[in-house]
């Protein structure tokens, strides 16, 4: 199944409605969808070099938009949908420690967080929550998010031919990592908030 869904998006990658479904997915795993979009971003970049700056830019944007409806769930939703989010991932009771968090560590938060795998709709529908100035949450999402997906785009762009070859041969192996340390990732937030 993993490998047929690889495969599908390396095809995905040649037709031209690829950056707009790399754009959806981006655009959905910063408010609501379980999915990052580097499962499109790797796959499409070492299958078309010659766009990893396009890919990148396209889910830098929309990451970020997707993050200010994340925002919004967060500032007018959260009794209903966002409680619903943070019950899915299990971190109801930690809601509260992390908008206390903002007051002190606000920009961190987003800067580091929306650096690593754990799912950044928490922090967007957090920080809405928390009522976190939106103006800092844009700026700060652009940096953390263009960071994120830039640097993948320069390590795919310069060595997306061997990363190729390494996903061709173990496809399984580097999909079962990739989960475990979003598993990880989910703890250390637990751990942490």
């Amino acid at each position: 199944m993993i490998r047929r869904l690889y495969e599908w998006i390396l095809a995905l990658a040649g037709k031209p409605s690829a950056p707009w479904a790399l754009g959806a997915v981006a655009f959905a795993e910063s408010s609501f969808f379980p999915v990052p979009p580097d499962a499109m971003l790797v796959p499409m970049a070492v299958s078309r070099p010659d766009k990893v700056w396009l890919y990148a830019t396209i889910a830098t944007v929309t990451s970020v938009l997707g993050g200010i409806a994340g925002y919004a769930i967060g500032a007018l939703l959260f009794d209903s949908v966002g409680q619903w989010l943070f019950q899915l991932y299990g971190l109801t009771d930690k809601a509260h420690t992390f908008q206390e968090s903002y007051a002190k560590y606000g920009h961190w938060v987003i800067l580091l967080k929306g650096l690593t795998p754990i799912p950044y709709k928490l922090v967007t529908i957090t920080s809405g929550f928390a009522h976190y100035d939106l103006f800092w949450f844009i700026a700060l999402s652009i940096i953390t998010r263009g960071a994120r997906f830039f640097v993948l785009a320069g390590l795919l762009g310069r060595y997306g031919i061997s990363i190729r070859a390494v996903l061709d041969r173990h496809l399984n192996v580097v999909v079962a990592i990739s989960v475990v340390i979003i598993i990880l990732g989910f703890f250390a937030l637990k751990v942490v908030f």
